[in-house]
Parts: structure tokens; C-alpha cells; sequence
């Protein structure tokens, strides 16, 4: 692992707060365990303290004075065997005299305490019915176990959060590729990361867009020059006269006004922001879209209401121009016939039904199966247009009349 990483970072992070928690979980629970046998020392030495001082006659007051302590006596030596036999039994601690052997041990047995206490042939088993228990150990580990819980979930939740920005690390690899197409899960996470992702994600969108309207602009330009410019060569053939120069100056206007065009298109599909849009007369967007074609009046038949429309101007004659060029292009007779129904725009021909489901023709650079210069960029870049001014681009296909339907949106 790269030791220059985040990663590493949090992984050495994690490491040492463990190791850190332990060894204070460790000291802890030494200094706890030698507080509680400090207790248990100073507690069971005094009553050993006082068996001696009695010489191990335990007469009644004496019995009577360790029971009113909650202490219990067994001075037979049977009771006391007993206890000696039970396996349960571990000596907590044990002294013995070098020299005269006298004995002095704490036993336990579960929670239980004995003092077991022998001098000469005299002896005696006390057992503590108040026996101390260590409740201290038990809240020492219960808060090391949340401790310990705790930064598990959080170093995991941590690298949860940072998953984004390995999967960012290896797309931002890709991007010199021209590889645009990012997939990130939608998140309504509000971390520094998952913004992080998501902002790249519309950046890397927008690149491709750019990508898109420059294929497009470079492709349609080439398509779209070729009717002025076979027009221009066949006027220099002829005989250079006034109305010959008008239609020759015609088509460089025609030539100019196809680069217009085309930065508008390319501006409309790489740009997010909003068109400006205005009130406009169906009738003069339908003369500004025949003027761009170079179009006779009897190409397009006009069955229209002449009301308003809330659009661009220049982008809507664009998209209308598009649909008269491909409904005369693909029709049986050459013309196209333009209504509207309230706001929805429909433009109509008579001709083959598309093969193909309509979605695809909406796609980029889509190849009309058997014809050259198809549907493919006109119909995509109707949808961008109509999009832009609040429409949908719909296709029907009834009695041989292929109908394209503008509908507001």
C-alpha cells in the first residue's frame, strides 16, 4: 500500500488507537485487580488479626461479634475437611511461617471468600457471607468493548466514505482516454467525497457533451455545406449577370448562415443554461426554417392556425427546418405538410414507415438501414432543440402518413 495514501493513513490510524485502548484496557485492569486484593488484604488481615488476639478461643460473644459482621465460623475439623476436599477452592492467598509453620490463607470459591487460619494444633474456617466483588472490572470492560466497538464502526464508516474516491482515482485515470461514460450511485450523502463524485460525474457528462456537439458540428457541417456549395459551383458556369451575381450572393449568405447554425447547435448541446425564449408567430418561424432550405412555397403545405409560440426563435426554425428537410427527403411526392393542434406542431409526409423503434433514431450518428444522410443527426438534434424550448419530439405512423409531433412539454 502506497504509504503517501489516505488509506494508509487511516489504516496505521486505526492500528495505533487500538493498541492505544488496549494497553490502557490492560493497565486499567491491573491497577483495578491489585485495588480490589489491597481490599480484600486489609479486610480479611484484621480479622485475622483478631483471631489471634483471641487465641482461638471462640466462645460465644466472639462467634456472635464475626456473625454480626456476616461472618460465619467452622471450627470442626469435619466442616472443615469438607471444605478442604472441595475442588472448587483456589487459594487467593496463602502465608506460612518458616519456623513454627503457622498458616494463613484467603481462599475463594466462585464469589465467595474463606480465611483459613492455623496455629499449632488450632484451627479455624471463617466464611465472609458479605464477600466483595469486583464490579469495577465489569464496567471496565464493558466501556472498553464500546470503546473498541465504537472505532471499529467508525473506521469502516470512514472507509465507506472514501470508496467514492478510489473509484473517482481510477476514472480520472481514464479521462485522458476520452472515456466519459462514469457510473456513480445516485447518493443523497452530504460528505465531502460523495459531492466530490457527484461534481466530477457532471463535469465528465459535460465533456462528453462537448464531445457529442463537436462530432455533430463537424459531421453536419459537412452535410449541410453541400446544397450551397453544389448551387455556387453551378452558378460560376453561367453567364455572369445581375440575377445570376443575386442568387450567387444568395448562397454565401446561405453559407453564412449555415456557420450561425451550426455554433448555435453546438452551443445548444454543450450548455446547460437556459435559452431565452419569446412570444413568435408560427407562420414566421415556418418562413425563417423554408428560407434556411432554400425552399419553393409549393414544398410545403401549410394547414396551420398562425398563433404564438412561446420558443427561440432561431433554435425552433432550426428543429422545424430539420423536419421539413427529412419529411420532403423520405417523402413519395416531395413535399410536407405542417399543422398544429394549439401549441403541439406536427409535420407530416407521405412515405415508408421508420424500420426501426423511433427512440434510436434520436440517438447521434444513427444510420438510417439503406439510406445515406438519415435521420440520424437532423431528428438528434430536433430533440435537443425542442427539449431546450419545453417540447417533446414524438413519432406517429398512420394510413402511409409518417407524422412528427412536436407536443409542448
Amino acid at each position: 500500500m502506497n504509504r503517501q495514501s489516505i488509506f494508509f493513513t487511516i489504516v496505521v490510524s486505526f492500528i495505533i488507537s487500538i493498541l492505544l485502548v488496549v494497553i490502557s484496557f490492560i493497565v486499567l485492569l491491573t491497577n483495578n485487580y491489585q485495588e480490589h486484593e489491597k481490599q480484600i488484604f486489609d479486610k480479611y488481615f484484621s480479622v485475622s488479626r483478631m483471631i489471634n488476639r483471641a487465641e482461638f478461643n471462640f466462645n460465644d460473644k466472639f462467634v456472635k461479634n464475626l456473625e454480626e459482621m456476616n461472618y460465619k465460623v467452622y471450627t470442626k475439623r469435619d466442616d472443615i475437611k469438607i471444605f478442604e476436599n472441595n475442588i472448587k477452592a483456589i487459594v487467593f492467598y496463602e502465608r506460612i511461617h518458616p519456623k513454627h509453620g503457622d498458616i494463613f490463607r484467603i481462599l475463594k470459591e466462585d464469589e465467595t471468600f474463606y480465611i483459613y487460619s492455623k496455629v499449632k494444633d488450632s484451627e479455624v474456617l471463617i466464611k465472609d457471607e458479605n464477600s466483595p466483588n469486583n464490579n469495577a472490572q465489569i464496567y471496565i470492560i464493558l466501556v472498553f468493548s464500546i470503546l473498541l466497538i465504537t472505532i471499529v464502526l467508525l473506521y469502516l464508516m470512514t472507509l465507506k466514505k472514501l470508496i467514492p474516491l478510489k473509484i473517482l482515482q481510477d476514472k480520472v485515470k481514464n479521462l485522458g482516454d476520452e472515456n466519459f461514460d462514469f457510473e456513480f450511485n445516485q447518493t443523497s450523502s452530504k460528505d465531502e467525497v460523495s459531492q466530490l463524485s457527484m461534481e466530477f460525474k457532471k463535469s465528465a457528462l459535460k465533456l462528453k457533451n462537448l464531445k457529442e456537439a463537436r462530432n455533430v458540428f463537424i459531421r453536419n457541417i459537412m452535410h449541410e455545406l453541400k446544397t450551397p456549395i453544389t448551387k455556387g459551383k453551378f452558378l460560376t458556369q453561367l453567364e455572369q449577370n445581375e440575377q445570376n451575381n443575386e442568387k450567387l450572393k444568395s448562397v454565401f449568405d446561405r453559407l453564412e448562415s449555415l456557420i450561425n447554425e451550426f455554433a448555435t447547435i453546438e452551443e445548444l448541446i454543450s450548455s446547460t443554461n437556459n435559452i431565452e425564449k419569446k412570444n413568435y408567430f408560427l407562420d414566421d418561424i415556418i418562413d425563417n426554417a423554408k428560407d434556411i432550405l432554400m425552399l419553393e412555397d409549393d414544398s410545403v403545405v401549410c394547414e396551420y392556425d398562425n398563433r404564438k409560440l412561446n420558443v427561440n426563435f432561431k433554435l425552433f426554425s432550426i428543429a422545424l427546418k430539420n423536419l421539413i428537410d427529412n419529411g420532403i427527403k423520405y417523402s413519395n411526392d416531395r413535399k410536407v405538410i405542417v399543422k398544429n393542434e394549439d401549441e403541439n406542431i406536427i409535420v407530416e409526409n407521405y412515405g415508408e414507415e421508420l424500420k426501426e423503434p423511433f427512440s434510436q433514431y434520436l440517438e447521434p450518428f444513427y444510420a438510417n438501414q439503406g439510406r445515406k444522410d438519415s435521420f440520424g443527426l437532423g431528428l438528434y438534434i430536433v430533440n435537443n432543440i425542442l427539449k431546450a424550448n419545453g417540447y417533446i419530439l414524438k413519432y406517429e405512423y398512420k394510413n402511409g402518413l409518417n407524422k412528427f409531433i412536436c407536443a409542448k412539454g
